[in-house]
Parts: C-alpha cells; sequence; structure tokens
C-alpha cells in the first residue's frame, strides 16, 4: 500500500476579501514551493463566484505533511479574517501529529472535524 497522503481543506471567503486573499496564497504557494522539496502538488483553487477556495496537495508520506503543517503554519494566521475553514478530509494513513495539527488549524480558521480515508486500493503513476 502506498504511504501517499491527499490533504483536502475547503474553505469559504469571507466577503470582500477575496483579493487579499488570493495574494497571500500566491505567497504561501511560492513558499511551499521553496521551502518543501518533499511534496508532490500544492494546488488552490476558487470557485467562479470567488466564494469558495479548495486547497490540495499530494505528500509522499506523513511525515512530509507534519513537516508542512509546521512550516507553513504560521502564514495560516494571516487567513483568519479571510476564511472559515469548512472541512478537512484527509486521504491516507496520517500520524497522530498530522492529526494533531490538522485539528489546530480547523479550530484557528474555522470549523467542523478532520475526515480521514484510508486508503482501500489504487495506484499512482508520475508523468
Amino acid at each position: 500500500m502506498s504511504d501517499a497522503i491527499v490533504y483536502v481543506d475547503t474553505s469559504d471567503v469571507r466577503e470582500g476579501s477575496l483579493e487579499e486573499l488570493q495574494a497571500g496564497m500566491k505567497e504561501l504557494v511560492d513558499f511551499v514551493e521553496a521551502n518543501e522539496p518533499r511534496i508532490i502538488s500544492y494546488n488552490v483553487y476558487f470557485n467562479e463566484e470567488g466564494t469558495r477556495m479548495t486547497v490540495m496537495h499530494v505528500h509522499p508520506d506523513a511525515a512530509s505533511v507534519e513537516y508542512h503543517l509546521e512550516v507553513a503554519g504560521p502564514f495560516f494566521r494571516r487567513f483568519v479574517e479571510l476564511v472559515t475553514l469548512t472541512s478537512t478530509h484527509i486521504y491516507g494513513r496520517p500520524s497522530e501529529t498530522v492529526l494533531k495539527q490538522a485539528d489546530e488549524k480547523v479550530r484557528l480558521l474555522g470549523r467542523g472535524v478532520v475526515d480521514v480515508q484510508a486508503l482501500h486500493a489504487g495506484f499512482s503513476r508520475s508523468q
């Protein structure tokens, strides 16, 4: 079985904060790309209306997720007034540390619980 983890956050964008949020997320993406060499992908999506943001990242293992949540964590505080985190989904087998970090992020930015789904079957290909 694969150790890879897919981490997906969805947030409501607070009214009037889209431009500031988009600029901040671009800075975060640049930081992650420069400082987290193990992360496989890190992508930010907005719906057409600009009212919902989804962040999806893929990691080779739980240690990569732990590192991301540790080093990128200070950035998250910048978004407290800009978003309300509505869901966090983790696909794979996260460590207890990842679960604790994800819970802390939910408490900081929004509401809800961290939903974890373990891999049952599948494969990955790299291009």
